[in-house]
C-alpha cells in the first residue's frame, strides 16, 4: 500500500464528522499479534465457546458518563460492517512478516475473506459500560482491539468538544513537542530497538499515525515497526507482534484436571510452534506467574528465541530470565528480551542501560507513545488522561478464565478460581506495583 501524507490533525478534530473519521476504518486496524493468534486459534481451537468482556481497571473514571452511548453503538456497528478489501487480502498474502513470505496460509486467508466482527451486548452499570462478545473463539477474538481503540478515541473526542480551534492547535503542538523530546532522548541509545505497541489505548487513529511517522523519521533504523497492521502497510513498516495471555487462559480452561492445568502453558507453546518458528518463538511467561513457569518449563523452551516481560518489574524479570538461560547452558546474548508493560522514556532508558550487552533487547512502546497528553491542555488534563481499559477473555469452554499475572493487581477471574489457580501454580505473594498504562 502506498504511503499517505500526514493530515492536519487539529483541523480534522475541529471539523470531524463520522463519515470522515470513523475510528476503526479497516479490519487491519488491529495489532498483528491478534492475526497471528487467530491463525493458530483457527487451526487448533476454533470452536471453543468463549466470552470476552470489557474491564475498566481505572475504576475512578466513569466511562459511561464520558462517552455517549449512541456514538459508541454507531462506532461499534460501523466496525461490524467491515470486511477485508481485495487490496488488503493481497497485501496479507504477499507481504513478508518476520522475514517470511506467506506467513498466513491460503486456507486461513480464504476463511478470513468473508469475516466480520460478530454481535455484541452493551449495557451500563454504575457509570461503566459492560460490553461482552460471545461465540466461537475464532469468531470473537478480533473484537479486543477495536472496542478498546473506539472507547479510547471517543473519550478523547468528548474531552475536546469544548476546545476552540486555536487551543486545539496549541494542544497538538505541545503534544508533538513532548513526543519529539522523547524521541531525542531515545535517539541517544546507540543500539536501541523499539516498536509502537500503542493501538489499544491510543488518543486517536490519526494521532497514532503521526506518532509512528515521527518515530520513523527521528529514530531511523532504531524504530523497527508497529504492531498496527494497517499503519504498517500505509507507512511501509514491519508489523511487529507475538502472542498474548489469551492463549494460555483459554487452554487452561480446557484442561481436564489440575495436572493438565499446570502444564497447559507449555501446550500453548506446542500449538504455536506448529504454525510459527524463528523470531516468532517468543514466550510470555507471566500468565500464571513467571517463577512457576520457569520452574516447570521443559528443556526445549530454552531453545525458543526469547521472552516478553509483561507484568513483572522489568529489572527483576530481566535478571531472572538471564539466570534461567544460564542455568540451562544457554548464552543470554543469543536471546531476545522484549519489554512492553507501561513503558515511559525513563523506564526504557533504565532497562536499556541495565541489560545492554547482556542480552538482545527490544521494546514495545504503548500508551506513553500514543496517548500522553498530560499537561498539554490543563483545562482538560484529567479527561485526556489515558486509563487502564482492557478487553479480556472471561469465560471459555463453559468455565471462568483466570489470569494471575506477576502483579496481583492485574489478576482477573472469580476470586475462588484465582485462589485455586494460585494453589495449583504455587504462586507466592509478590510486591504489588500500581497498574501502569
Amino acid at each position: 500500500m502506498m504511503a499517505q501524507p500526514m493530515p492536519d490533525i487539529a483541523s480534522r478534530v475541529y471539523n470531524h464528522t463520522f463519515k470522515l473519521d470513523p475510528i476503526v476504518r479497516s479490519l487491519l486496524d488491529t495489532d498483528v499479534y491478534k492475526l497471528l493468534m487467530l491463525q493458530t486459534i483457527w487451526k487448533e481451537r476454533a470452536d471453543v465457546p468463549v466470552t470476552f468482556s470489557l474491564i475498566n481497571r481505572t475504576t475512578s473514571v466513569r466511562v459511561a458518563d464520558e462517552v455517549d452511548e449512541t456514538l459508541l453503538r454507531e462506532q461499534l456497528d460501523h466496525a461490524r460492517s467491515l470486511t477485508l478489501s481485495k487490496q488488503e487480502r493481497i497485501w496479507l498474502a504477499g507481504n513478508t512478516f518476520y522475514g517470511k513470505e506467506r506467513l498466513f496460509s491460503a486456507e486461513f486467508l480464504k476463511w478470513l475473506k468473508s469475516y466480520q466482527l460478530p454481535a455484541y451486548e452493551l449495557t451500563t452499570r454504575d457509570g461503566q459500560y459492560e460490553i461482552t462478545f460471545e461465540g466461537s473463539w475464532a469468531d470473537v477474538t478480533l473484537w479486543e482491539i477495536p472496542v478498546l481503540s473506539i472507547i479510547s478515541e471517543l473519550r478523547s473526542r468528548a474531552a475536546m468538544q469544548a476546545i476552540g480551534r486555536f487551543e486545539l492547535d496549541v494542544l497538538y503542538a505541545r503534544a508533538k513537542s513532548k513526543l519529539w523530546e522523547k524521541v531525542l532522548r531515545l535517539e541517544k541509545l546507540p543500539e536501541l530497538r523499539i516498536a509502537d505497541f500503542g493501538t489499544r489505548r491510543r488518543h486517536s487513529f490519526l494521532w497514532q499515525k503521526w506518532c509512528i511517522a515521527a518515530m520513523k523519521e527521528g529514530l531511523d533504523e532504531k524504530f523497527i515497526g508497529t504492531s498496527n497492521v494497517l499503519l504498517a502497510s500505509q507507512l511501509d513498516l514491519e508489523a511487529i507482534g507475538t502472542n498474548a495471555h489469551e492463549l494460555p487462559m483459554v487452554e487452561a480452561a480446557c484442561a481436564a484436571d489440575d495436572k493438565a492445568l499446570l502444564h497447559s502453558p507449555y501446550e500453548v507453546l506446542k500449538m504455536w510452534q506448529r504454525t510459527y518458528d524463528g523470531n516468532l518463538l517468543i514466550v510470555l511467561p507471566d500468565t500464571y506467574g513467571t517463577n512457576t513457569y520457569l520452574q516447570h518449563a521443559p528443556d526445549w523452551v530454552a531453545d525458543w528465541s526469547g521472552f516478553r516481560i509483561d507484568s513483572k518489574e522489568p529489572i527483576a524479570g530481566g535478571h531472572e530470565l538471564i539466570a534461567w538461560w544460564k542455568s540451562r547452558g544457554v548464552d543470554p546474548k543469543s536471546k531476545l528480551l522484549i519489554f512492553s508493560d507501561g513503558l515511559t522514556v525513563d523506564k526504557i532508558e533504565q532497562v536499556y542501560h541495565e541489560f545492554h550487552g547482556q542480552v538482545r533487547l527490544s521494546f514495545g512502546w504503548g500508551t506513553h507513545l500514543t496517548n500522553d497528553f498530560r499537561d498539554c491542555a490543563p483545562r482538560q488534563n484529567d479527561a485526556l488522561r489515558a486509563i487502564s481499559l482492557v478487553c479480556k477473555v472471561t469465560h471459555a469452554n463453559g468455565k471462568p478464565t483466570v489470569k494471575l499475572s506477576d502483579n496481583f493487581h492485574k489478576a482477573t477471574g472469580p476470586q475462588s478460581a484465582i485462589d485455586h489457580y494460585r494453589k495449583v501454580f504455587d504462586q507466592k505473594p509478590v510486591d504489588e506495583g500500581s497498574v501502569e498504562v
